[in-house]
């Protein structure tokens, strides 16, 4: 773990970003492949309800595992300015702070399941046949719950220290099995969507075992730092629950965002539903991509702050947005070649296949509109700025919900994806401009 803590060369930052971006992005494919083969799966199922019951019973876990998505953003910032430092003792500290928070909050999720679930699906404008195949999808993937949380503090720390091959062979491993047992679930053994349920839920747990592995090849020699005394901390708590309180509300309003897309274009009916479903499942191939570089920027600049290196960190702020930009553009591309064969990938049904020519130029034009949202997001986590984040999303969600209030009645919708626009459009610009307090005082 040996570190540099002066300035280098430009073309060191360019090798130092895609040696951290480069794992991210092929593991980052797995993940929207595993939501796009669960939606394959349920598409062969025979209709677009069974779409829509995947789409409904994700959304649930959406409402549920995206409020905790501090732990592997607060993890990743805090372990990567520690390593910065070289503070071993506080990179443990953090990894085992993160675990002890998932533990019990899973343990609530399990407890909370059945009345969380009624009230979601009673505000659901869903059809009854969507939304008992969500109730057959829910109550078997809850039980995911630990290892689901868990997983989401090593991923952090595994970025945090720099390690993104560690990252890579953990969510590999997990998406493959996904993929894999959901098929031989749903299929040969005839269990349809509470196979898909079943599958997911055994993969989250061989990804425990995989990050287990991983931590005795790599960290074995920093076990000596585990010390019971320091994880209780008073100081160490007390930075870890400010970021992630900042993080948790953040995190509620891009749920406000999402499942209100989700939820929103239900009201449309299963087919409308089913096209929102696959049109988001496509998009987030290009997420997956230019989140490798946003997982680079967490970890660039985190060490860079940590170290105190401020003409590393602004090289490396300079050259993620190029890297980004350039990953917007060619998905847009890839977009406009491949739109039909995409969504033939994903559906069967001509039905859904027809209604979703009206909303291609949106799947053109997302990756631009998007790609520097995404890399401030690494950015601003590597910095720790979480205050920042929780107010650029909470604009977000004032942009979104006036857009398609305001354009619903004459789009219908279409509104939706303005209201999507819209958001993105916010919060880069509100990102942009808090920079220069949050990010650039080193």
């Amino acid at each position: 773990m040996e570190e540099n803590t002066v300035p280098r060369p430009m073309k060191s930052i360019n090798r130092q970003i895609l040696e951290l971006a480069i794992p991210s992005m092929l593991a980052g494919i797995t993940i929207p492949l595993v939501g796009m083969a669960d939606t394959a799966i349920a598409g062969r199922l025979g209709s677009a309800t069974a779409i829509g019951g995947i789409a409904i019973g994700s959304t649930l876990f959406d409402l549920l595992y995206w409020n905790f998505g501090f732990l592997r953003i607060g993890t990743a910032g805090i372990t990567a300015q520690a390593f910065g430092r070289k503070d071993r003792h506080d990179m443990v500290k953090t990894g085992l702070q993160g675990l002890l928070v998932a533990l019990g909050f899973s343990l609530l999720l399990i407890l909370i399941q059945w009345p969380f679930a009624n009230l979601v699906l009673w505000l659901s404008p869903s059809s009854p046949e969507v939304e008992a195949m969500a109730r057959q999808y829910f109550f078997i993937r809850i039980w995911a719950a630990p290892a689901v949380l868990a997983l989401f503090v090593f991923r952090g720390w595994f970025i945090g220290m720099q390690n993104t091959v560690a990252s890579m062979v953990m969510d590999i491993v997990i998406n493959v099995s996904n993929v894999g047992l959901s098929i031989f679930l749903a299929f040969p053994q005839g269990m349809g969507i509470r196979g898909i349920a079943l599958g997911t839920v055994l993969a989250q747990y061989i990804g425990i075992l995989c990050a287990l592995v991983l931590l005795l090849v790599y960290y074995r020699p920093m076990y000596r730092y585990v010390k019971g005394s320091a994880v209780f901390q008073k100081e160490g708590w007390s930075r870890f629950f400010n970021l992630s309180g900042n993080l948790f509300i953040r995190s509620v309003c891009m749920l406000l965002i999402y499942t209100g897309f989700t939820f929103l274009s239900a009201k449309y009916g299963d087919t409308m539903l089913a096209v929102a479903t696959i049109m988001m499942k496509l998009l987030l191939l290009f997420a997956y991509f230019v989140d490798g570089f946003a997982y680079a920027g967490e970890a660039l600049v985190g060490k860079f702050i940590g170290a105190g290196d401020r003409p590393s960190l602004m090289r490396s702020i300079k050259l993620l947005f190029i890297w980004s930009a350039g990953v917007g553009v060619v998905s847009t591309l890839f977009y406009i070649v491949g739109d039909e064969w995409l969504l033939r990938l994903m559906t069967t049904a001509p039905d859904v296949i027809q209604a979703a020519g009206p909303f291609l130029p949106w799947l053109y034009s997302m990756p631009l509109l998007s790609c520097i949202a995404f890399m401030w997001d690494g950015i601003f986590i590597g910095a720790t700025a979480g205050k920042a984040m929780r107010n650029a999303m909470i604009l977000s969600v004032i942009a979104f919900y006036v857009s398609y209030f305001v354009f619903e009645k004459y789009l219908g919708i279409q509104a939706l994806w303005i209201a999507y626009a819209a958001h993105l459009i916010a919060r880069s610009a509100a990102q942009t401009i808090m920079a220069r307090k949050h990010v650039f005082t080193l």
